[in-house]
């Protein structure tokens, strides 16, 4: 498009009126091929303009788009004037989607120098300036420089805020591309049945063709008849294997899903069920003021809560993964921080039942994963820790020594353990889904074929250790930080 584009406004002859707009736009053009030599011929030639003009051609605009080009030159010094110069004229504009733009280039451009006390205000700048705006994508590219910032600065508490808050933005903008994607695929079904609409009446008109044309000739329609009757019987054959085979595959599809639904109402009945019993003892101990019970139920209610949400947050990861919905992008991720996040999320539970978590693990460990892969896949594994070990039970998180491309992650509880005959159907790819034996705890399996389908897709596997009693250790291959990349 960019050299088609260009193609057609060197057509334009030099005496045209307002050919100082074609050699602005053409400029743009040129840095947007990474032309930056003839990209900045011609944009410093309206160094000189006037800010207002009648070509309405913006000088801050100009400047910035000079920086840039000096920047990606490595001339800090000509880069640094342009973008301060820029971002002078759009702080007087009080154009702020441009100025964040223009704060985090400044701050890039110190940072590439490692002038990091020149970059960091640059960066502050624009993160504090990005909450006055509702862009998505400029969000969490402020606060991921804030906690790339803060993580430099070793301080990961704080760069855990700025993770999480990123973390949030994203799925924001996941949320909106998803709208625009179930549109797109609604879009792309309806052509296809009209396409299918299509073809069935040119099949039927086809086949009328071939009737009338057989009236006229007897001896070729009975030769042709013949031919054809044998080719569609054949066809005919082909078909119906391919239709039973399809069938067999959809009513295994059913008979999963069916299962899952059932199961899952069955469990989300009873969590309500037992919300609405336990309510009702609530408030009978409000009425009589036995705070001692109170506290005891609210921490019940939260935790029935917290479990049925889990159950539906896999739910609707698992539809969303049977319908290549979710967003995959593998990149390097600080393990300790998202370790923190989810821990800092359990906390509640974990102190109920007086749990003792402990957490030893490398704070220089990066590993190469999907985000929100690693987010389900570790929150899955610590939900089911924390379900199946007794009060006063211990979880720990720790790592092996590091194997080839993998990074060993353990997770140890002392918990109800499993038989070897549960591991091996744990660990096997065409495991089914199934209702756990507990019934205090409410689980489909889902969460497990989660996590083993999400390690697979990321390039990590799964082991389990465990007997019964004596708790269980899950260990996670996840993949190493990409640094070949």
């Amino acid at each position: 498009m960019l050299v088609e584009a260009k193609k057609e406004f060197n057509k334009i002859s030099k005496t045209f009126e307002f050919y100082e707009s074609v050699k602005n736009i053409l400029g743009e053009i040129a840095l947007e091929q990474n032309e930056f030599k003839t990209a900045i011929i011609y944009l410093e030639e309206f160094q000189n303009f006037p800010e207002t003009n009648s070509f309405n051609i913006k000088k801050s605009i100009v400047n910035h788009n000079l920086g840039i080009c000096y920047l990606h030159l490595q001339d800090f010094k000509r880069a640094e004037s342009y973008l301060l110069k820029s971002t002078k004229l759009q702080e007087l504009e009080k154009d702020t989607l441009m100025l964040i733009g223009a704060y985090g280039d400044v701050a890039n451009l110190y940072y590439n120098q490692y002038k990091d006390n020149l970059a960091i205000p640059f960066f502050e700048k624009a993160y504090y300036l990005s909450k006055k705006v509702k862009n998505f994508r400029l969000k969490k590219t402020a606060a991921n420089n804030m906690a790339v910032v803060e993580e430099n600065r070793k301080n990961f508490e704080k760069a855990l805020v700025y993770r999480k808050e990123a973390g949030k933005w994203n799925d924001s903008l996941t949320d909106q591309n998803k709208i625009w994607a179930v549109a797109e695929v609604e879009k792309k079904f309806a052509i296809k049945q009209k396409q299918e609409e299509i073809h069935v009446l040119e099949v039927e008109n086809k086949i009328k063709q071939t009737q009338r044309n057989g009236l006229l000739v007897v001896a070729v329609l009975l030769l042709s008849v013949f031919g054809i009757g044998l080719y569609f019987y054949r066809q005919k054959i082909k078909t119906n294997k391919i239709i039973l085979s399809q069938k067999e595959n959809l009513d295994e599809l059913n008979a999963t899903k069916d299962k899952l639904f059932t199961i899952v109402s069955h469990d989300l009945r009873s969590s309500v069920n037992a919300l609405k019993t336990s309510n009702t003892k609530l408030l009978s101990h409000l009425e009589t003021k036995n705070y001692e019970q109170l506290d005891v139920l609210l921490h019940k209610n939260n935790a029935i809560a917290n479990s049925s949400y889990n159950l539906l947050d896999n739910l609707l990861n698992w539809s969303q993964q049977q319908t290549n919905q979710l967003f995959f992008q593998q990149e390097s991720l600080h393990l300790f921080s998202i370790i923190q996040q989810i821990e800092y999320n359990y906390k509640p539970i974990v102190s109920e039942k007086d749990i003792d978590l402990n957490i030893n693990i490398d704070k220089n460990i990066y590993v190469f994963m999907d985000l929100d892969s690693l987010k389900i896949i570790l929150r899955n594994m610590l939900d089911n820790a924390i379900k199946f070990s007794h009060e006063k039970g211990t979880i720990s998180i720790y790592l092996h020594k590091p194997k080839d491309n993998f990074i060993e992650l353990v997770i140890e509880d002392t918990g109800v353990g499993m038989s070897n005959i549960v591991i091996q159907e744990l660990l096997q790819e065409t495991t089914k889904l199934s209702k756990k034996n507990n019934k205090e705890i409410i689980g489909t399996g889902l969460g497990m074929q989660l996590c083993k389908s999400m390690l697979v897709k990321n390039g990590g596997k799964l082991d389990i250790e465990s007997k019964i009693g004596l708790g269980t250790k899950f260990i996670l291959f996840l993949p190493k930080e990409n640094t070949n990349g």
